[in-house]
């Protein structure tokens, strides 16, 4: 028997429940995630699902206080890995084969759902066109994020579609264009859900180093299924980093893109003048606007974040001239 969690009261209760009939598993990958967890899970508590929901917290080798929370939950299960065996693409599949519901929903340690119809929202979708195998949800970046992330976050989101009702997205004859292709499949699993079924069938993660969830929107996409993206599927999330960790962070992201297939140009120094030129500007505003940051802090961010914009190109360029590992399968 696993223990579940299901609705009681009109939010979700624990009980007693076979794994044929639990409707959704939700993931957490965990690797040192005590930070955001405990937060992770009184949400997920507090859902106000009609299904049997279970939680799946894999764990690659915490060394903080992440197992200990996990421990004091016992209507989570714990399935713990070595660090050396973690792949982004390839503990998401482990996931899969261990899940019970239908629905495989994944979030990372740092994403807390932020509202009581979370995981409604990001499994809604799935009835409304069984075409559909992957669902987005979308992230709201905290308010002491840095200005580039938080701002970036926003604009990206927003871009895919309005905030009040669901997007599908599929690749036709109308989609020519490479940049549009990328648009059309560009897919995030932070906040994310698929049918297990496909998954652990027809279209499973790629074991790649980075860009996982890239390569499977597109997978995903060539195979004729759909994907959506639910706005109102919210969870508050912005990586935190220092500025030395985020050059580091958009090396691997840009290599990750290469190595799932989309090309990257290598930026020639005079363009990456142009464009953190043009992002510090344009932050510029929004930092003087931004209600989250205070006198002192608008200060500090007006002096940092263009650091943060020579840091991000710089990074890119290193990313795109690195050489490339092989594609795994």
């Amino acid at each position: 028997m696993t223990e579940a969690l299901s609705p009681a009261d009109g939010a979700s209760g624990v009980e007693d429940a076979s794994p044929a009939a639990v409707d959704v598993t939700v993931v957490i990958l965990t690797w040192n995630g005590e930070r955001y967890l405990e937060a992770i899970l009184a949400s997920l508590r507090q859902q106000r699902y009609d299904g049997v929901m279970e939680v799946l917290v894999i764990d690659s080798g915490s060394t903080d206080r992440t197992l200990q929370i996990v421990a004091a939950h016992p209507e989570v299960r714990l399935h713990e890995i070595p660090n050396s065996e973690f792949g982004h693409g390839r503990t998401r599949n482990l996931a899969a084969h261990l899940a019970h519901g239908r629905h495989v929903v994944y979030l990372t340690h740092d994403a807390v759902p932020s509202h009581d119809r979370w995981l409604y929202e990001i499994l809604k979708p799935f009835e409304l066109n069984p075409r559909v195998a992957a669902v987005m949800g979308s992230q709201i970046p905290r308010p002491w994020c840095f200005p580039l992330l938080k701002y970036e976050i926003r604009a990206v989101f927003q871009g895919f579609g309005p905030g009040f009702g669901t997007t599908l997205f599929y690749v036709d004859d109308f989609v020519q264009d490479e940049a549009v292709r990328n648009a059309v499949t560009f897919y995030s699993d932070v906040n994310s859900a698929a049918r297990r079924e496909v998954l652990i069938g027809e279209v499973p993660y790629r074991d790649v180093s980075y860009a996982e969830d890239q390569l499977l929107g597109r997978d995903l996409v060539d195979a004729g299924y759909l994907k959506a993206y639910a706005p109102r599927a919210s969870v508050v999330h912005s990586n935190d980093m220092t500025l030395a960790e985020y050059d580091e962070r958009m090396v691997d992201e840009t290599k990750g893109l290469r190595e799932v297939g989309i090309d990257v140009a290598v930026p020639a120094w005079s363009v990456i003048a142009r464009m953190v030129v043009r992002g510090v500007v344009r932050d510029q505003v929004h930092i003087l606007r931004d209600g989250d940051f205070g006198l002192l802090r608008k200060i500090y961010w007006s002096l940092v974040n263009p650091l943060f914009h020579l840091q991000k190109w710089r990074g890119v360029r290193r990313g795109a001239l690195e050489p490339l590992a092989p594609v795994g399968h």
